[in-house]
């Protein structure tokens, strides 16, 4: 009987949190490609980004909690719910030299 019950409770751990990294992978996939979608829209306008974005959250099943373009940089938060948990991750895109993105020092460089 207690070996019984530990099974179930071990059961039910393994399964809330298999639920909490569904939930985290499909609202960074969502926040990656939302992301992508708007920053290639960003130089139209910011309606036109932020719909883009809305579009590709929808369509992964996720929800866009928040989307802001600043130039050619888009910055998205989706969310997604597996089961009783939520996730909201947040993502950026833009050209590489506006986010920032330099080569790592004492770095090779390709094809060298």
């Amino acid at each position: 009987m207690c070996a019984a019950m530990a099974l179930c409770t071990v059961f039910a751990v393994v399964i809330a949190m298999a639920q909490v990294v569904v939930a985290r992978h499909r609202a960074g996939a969502a926040a990656d490609l939302a992301a992508l979608a708007a920053a290639d829209r960003a130089l139209q306008s910011t309606t036109a980004a932020c719909g883009a974005a809305r579009r590709v959250v929808a369509a992964q099943d996720a929800h866009l909690v928040r989307c802001t373009v600043r130039g050619d940089i888009a910055d998205v938060t989706a969310r997604a719910r597996t089961g009783p948990f939520t996730s909201d991750i947040r993502a950026r895109a833009g050209p590489p030299t506006a986010l920032g993105t330099e080569p790592i020092p004492g770095g090779d460089a390709p094809g060298t």
